[in-house]
């Protein structure tokens, strides 16, 4: 398994112990997000994603790999746990990195 770069280790760390400030702070200003057949650009549709949408449900993640696709994107393999429709869902969400930021993330 590739080793996990500290930005995207912040992002999962923050996301857990629910800290939206730190979590932002992963993003680049102009970032992207899409989640669910949705985008969201920059810092202010990111912050309402995770206020909303991605806050509806209580869970667990448990990163199970994390896969080096090129220089500045990686590819995190998780399993969550909780609350939402069936409970549990395996995801790989790809992250590209731009200046040790988070510059785009599919989920």
């Amino acid at each position: 398994m590739t080793t996990i770069p500290d930005v995207i280790d912040r992002y999962y760390e923050a996301s857990a112990s629910s800290d939206l400030d730190t979590l932002l702070a992963c993003f680049q200003p102009d970032a992207h997000v899409r989640d669910e057949s949705h985008d969201y650009e920059g810092i202010a549709e990111i912050r309402g994603w995770r206020e909303s949408v991605a806050s509806r449900f209580t869970y667990t993640t448990e990163i199970t790999g994390v896969e080096r696709a090129s220089d500045q994107v990686y590819v995190v393999s998780t399993h969550l746990e909780g609350d939402f429709p069936g409970g549990v869902v395996d995801l790989s969400q790809r992250f590209t990195l731009v200046d040790g930021l988070i510059a785009d993330l599919s989920i």
